[in-house]
């Protein structure tokens, strides 16, 4: 003490990484805690995700890997059965990822809108319905999704409407493909149940060139909504397993997505690369003679924004399209 007044002490500074000053500044780094790891390398959406993903990651590793990343789903090489490396992801509770709706939605965004035509909440989308009268062949296939409604603790998310479309064994879209415009087989729209479940009877789809084997959907808060796209509560994709599509594709009729599937992997296509499709890719069962199931856990989280918007990924789109309409 000088005079009767202490003297200035310095003050210790906080450590910080990344900007972000530490919790428990007397000790290591590695030693924060689980949140500042989480919250130094990602935005609240990705942890969502991550979260939900966490015991996906666990499982998927287990399995081994495919498509040439340590990371990605198991192969048809692997061990593992075809559906046991999709089943763990297909349960993840994590928010199910925005992705694009693509240049071929039929929901009003980019075009036609096939959700304001009578006819179009049904459970088989194989044929056309209306002034259309195709149906798309194929290795017959079932999917069915559970919403989870994560705004309210992952219970059910009964009552949304859940709209599917996807591309027919020659990777074209009814409404815009050359040769299928006059067509809207492959669309449909379903009430979730009490369970929050939808079913839908469909075909496999082909893997078109540029794209990994997928299925849209969006969902919307109930039925009187889905004539309105900017009503969808959460735009996504089903990615479908390899091995499985390695068995459909070696039928008759999908000769071209033999070649097509050979040059893409979860890992490089432009919509599942950044996880690998670990979030998105489904559990499957069943055989070509009597058809797949393809089952996916979707998460829907109404606090965060939704709607991945009608536009066309890179290298999206599939063979044999005219250029998509302009809005």
């Amino acid at each position: 003490m000088i005079g009767g007044v202490m003297p200035h002490q310095p003050r210790k500074s906080v450590p910080t990484y990344e900007g972000r000053p530490f919790p428990r500044p007397d000790e290591e780094l590695v030693d924060q805690g689980l949140g500042f790891d989480l919250g130094t390398v990602m935005g609240r959406r990705r942890m969502l995700q991550a979260l939900g993903l966490g015991i996906a990651g666990v499982g998927l590793a287990a399995c081994g890997s495919n498509n040439g990343s340590s990371s990605s789903p198991p192969s048809s090489s692997s061990s593992a059965s075809p559906s046991s490396s999709a089943t763990t992801a297909a349960s993840a509770t994590g928010e199910i990822p925005e992705e694009t709706a693509g240049p071929y939605p039929g929901d009003g965004s980019n075009g036609p809108n096939v959700l304001d035509d009578s006819g179009i909440v049904r459970a088989d989308i194989t044929k056309s319905f209306g002034d259309g009268s195709g149906t798309a062949d194929g290795v017959p296939m079932t999917l069915e999704l559970d919403i989870k409604d994560l705004a309210n603790g992952g219970s059910a998310f009964a009552g949304v409407a859940v709209y599917v479309w996807h591309c027919d064994r020659e990777g074209r879209y009814s409404m815009y493909s050359d040769g299928v415009t006059d067509q809207n087989y492959l669309r449909g729209v379903q009430i979730a149940d009490s369970a929050g479940k939808v079913k839908f009877t469909s075909i496999f789809p082909a893997c078109y060139d540029g794209r990994w084997p997928h299925i849209h959907f969006e969902v919307y808060p109930d039925q009187a909504s889905i004539t309105d796209s900017s009503n969808v509560i959460a735009t996504s994709q089903v990615a479908l397993p390899k091995d499985v599509c390695e068995k459909v594709y070696a039928t008759s009729g999908y000769e071209q997505s033999v070649s097509n599937l050979s040059k893409v992997s979860l890992s490089s296509d432009n919509v599942f690369s950044d996880d690998g499709g670990a979030s998105q890719l489904a559990a499957v069962s069943g055989d070509i003679s009597s058809g797949y199931t393809v089952l996916l856990s979707v998460g829907v989280d109404t606090t965060t924004s939704a709607g991945g918007g009608g536009q066309a990924p890179s290298g999206g789109g599939g063979p044999g399209g005219s250029s998509p309409p302009s809005r």
